[in-house]
Parts: structure tokens; sequence; C-alpha cells
């Protein structure tokens, strides 16, 4: 079972083979979810390009502050 120690900051390094399954890169963020019995699970914070849909208005929209 892979481990990773708590470094005096509150750092940790999560192993290479956890970081591959995850499919994680430097920079990419991971959140922390408390599961029913108390545990934890370690969940990739990836959001898919659709939830930027609509996001940004289209040219020649007017946007109304009202």
């Amino acid at each position: 079972m892979p481990t990773a120690t708590v470094s005096l900051k509150g750092q940790l390094t999560l192993p290479k083979e956890i970081r591959v399954a995850l499919g994680l890169r430097p920079g990419d963020r991971v959140n922390f979810v408390r599961m029913e019995d108390g545990n934890y699970a370690v969940l990739p914070a990836t959001h898919s390009v659709q939830t930027l849909k609509g996001f940004l208005r289209r040219p020649g929209q007017k946007i109304c502050f009202d």
C-alpha cells in the first residue's frame, strides 16, 4: 500500500503510483471527501470542458446588469 508523510508545513507528496492512477499532473488540484465511515477519499478536482458552456458571452450580445 502506498504511503505519504506529512511535512512540518502540513504538506504531503502523493506517491507516483497514486498520481498516475488519478491522472494528476503538476498544478492539478485534489478534493478530500469524507466518507460515511469516517475515512477520506482523494479525488481529482477536475472539470470537463462542458462545464464552461455558457460561461462566456457570445460576440454581439449585450449584457444587462439590471
